[in-house]
């Protein structure tokens, strides 16, 4: 009896865990990878790699952005395609090339302002522009400089830009030098009125003067670039007049400078020309004036040249050139641009044929008359 007693005290511990839950299981140190997954011996069929389709190659060359804006502690930042900062704060910007051309709001370059100043170093060029204003909102790019002696040409590859708005809540419209500009309206080629703003998220509109109404923009034939101004796609003699712009952004509306718009309807080409001189048969001592007469689109200006009988012996002239624009009558505006040759005591050199070279982007007219003496 004894004997079966001291095997059931034996027994008890290793069996009332399993009963209980009371007793924590034994456990004994693990061999170095014994739970490790034991490699099966299993034929495998080999799978080709898939390969990806190789997408054509572009032909054109992609273009690489060169421009990079310093911040504080030596960071630097790509820019994307518009930046907004505060007037008065300074930017710096970079671009990488050891031969580096810039862009930038041209009155910058018109009034020489020190604020703004560029400089080529061995590995880029830098743009740094100082206290700020309003009035520096604008398109800022860069591009490398690929030369030949002295040709140089810009490479399309290489380069970059951002448009900067310097917010101030007192200037909302970029401000311009004048009070009061003319847009022209012609009808094959779309017009701007350029009343851009400081801050991109201000709600902009445009009005007519008289009769005073708010001309609608229906984003189809009048849109607003926020880079540019409202935008006529096909102006009209009707879009004729005097207009403004009104922008909010939280606060009272601020008006724009006003805009003239003139119709103008002036065949495209080279320069409608003539020639006329005050006599065509001038006594000795005589003074003879030579005119070339161009009329033409009111924003194309229009170079002239001259050959003349005394130009080889050096004569002494006079040449004034001048333009002003003249109203048909019909509401079109055109550009009435003239030259004029002056040849005082007139004498035996002088006689001969007078050429008028005129020209303009489209190209050029020649035309001449003769003046003999008496």
């Amino acid at each position: 009896m004894r004997l079966w007693v001291l095997l059931a005290l034996l027994l008890l511990p290793a069996t009332l865990p399993h009963a209980t839950g009371q007793y924590a299981k034994s456990k004994r140190p693990k061999e170095p990878g014994e739970n490790r997954i034991k490699p099966i011996s299993k034929k495998v069929k080999p799978k080709s790699p898939r390969m990806k389709e190789r997408e054509p190659a572009d032909t054109s060359s992609k273009s690489q952005s060169i421009l990079t804006q310093v911040m504080d502690k030596g960071r630097f930042q790509k820019l994307a395609a518009t930046l907004s900062l505060s007037a008065g704060q300074s930017i710096e910007l970079r671009c990488k090339g050891s031969n580096v051309s810039w862009s930038y709001p041209s009155y910058l370059d018109t009034f020489k302002d020190s604020r703004l100043s560029i400089k080529q170093l061995d590995r880029y060029g830098q743009l740094v522009l100082t206290n700020s204003t309003a009035a520096d909102t604008g398109e800022y790019s860069c591009w490398l400089q690929l030369c030949n002696g002295n040709k140089c040409r810009k490479d399309e590859t290489k380069m970059g830009s951002t448009y900067i708005f310097f917010s101030d809540k007192g200037e909302l419209f970029v401000p311009t030098p004048s009070y009061f500009e003319i847009v022209y309206l012609n009808p094959d080629k779309p017009a701007v009125i350029p009343c851009r703003v400081t801050t991109p998220s201000a709600k902009v509109t445009l009005h007519r003067e008289f009769p005073a109404e708010e001309i609608e923009t229906d984003g189809t034939n009048i849109i607003y670039d926020v880079k540019k101004g409202f935008v006529y796609q096909h102006p009209t003699y009707d879009h004729k007049g005097i207009v403004y712009c009104k922008a909010e952004s939280q606060g009272a509306p601020q008006i724009s400078i006003k805009y003239h718009l003139l119709y103008v309807e002036v065949p495209k080409g080279p320069p409608s020309t003539t020639i006329a001189a005050s006599s065509n048969r001038a006594e000795a001592s005589e003074s003879v004036n030579v005119v070339c007469t161009v009329l033409g689109e009111p924003d194309v200006d229009v170079n002239f040249s001259w050959q003349y009988p005394g130009q080889e012996s050096e004569r002494p002239v006079i040449i004034q050139n001048f333009w002003r624009l003249i109203n048909r009558g019909t509401g079109h505006t055109t550009r009435i641009s003239k030259s004029i040759i002056v040849i005082e005591d007139f004498e035996a050199r002088d006689a001969g044929n007078y050429i008028c070279i005129a020209q303009n982007l489209q190209g050029e007219t020649t035309v001449a008359t003769k003046v003999e003496l008496n």
